[in-house]
């Protein structure tokens, strides 16, 4: 299956994985998540953490659309392999880490403006173990389902606001 990815390489096809076990964040949600960004944050220049990365539409979205790199974190063999070949064939600066959130997390940080962050909505995700990465002006977007519970926010996050976008909601959080 394959998805056009907008930015500055509209009309590239960007290829998903095939089944239910990544729900890619719609092209709508999507398009809603950079345009709330604009007033958020400055892509230009930026680095991205994208957690759960899937197909990695997130992650090369923000690198067309000016970050100067994307660290893009999957464990899903299937997911792994169609994330590998996008990144390949779009020619973008992401390094593409084969690793549990959880564990990937515990490692040495190095911060990001911007953290991307789309789950499966059965998975709970640690907002605290998250905030180190986070660089003192960053933001942190999380997707989860419409109809689930609002992300606790950690000491030191805030959120800023939250979209809808048919069954999934977008998250945004900026440092307190």
């Amino acid at each position: 299956m394959t998805r056009i990815i907008a930015g500055s390489h509209r009309g590239r096809r960007l290829h998903v994985p095939p089944g239910t076990g990544t729900r890619p964040t719609s092209d709508r949600a999507r398009e809603g998540l950079f345009s709330s960004l604009q007033s958020l944050t400055d892509l230009d220049g930026a680095s991205v953490l994208d957690l759960y990365a899937g197909s990695g539409a997130l992650g090369l979205e923000a690198l067309s659309r000016g970050a100067a790199a994307a660290t893009l974190v999957e464990d899903d063999p299937v997911a792994l392999r169609v994330l590998h070949q996008n990144v390949d064939e779009l020619g973008l600066p992401a390094t593409v880490v084969d690793a549990d959130v959880s564990h990937f997390l515990q490692r040495p940080l190095s911060p990001y403006q911007l953290i991307l962050a789309d789950p499966p909505y059965a998975t709970a995700l640690d907002l605290e173990a998250v905030l180190p990465w986070l660089e003192a002006d960053g933001v942190v977007v999380v997707e989860r389902a419409a109809r689930g519970l609002e992300p606790v926010a950690p000491e030191g996050l805030v959120v800023e606001r939250s979209r809808r976008y048919g069954e999934a909601t977008l998250w945004y959080f900026r440092r307190s």
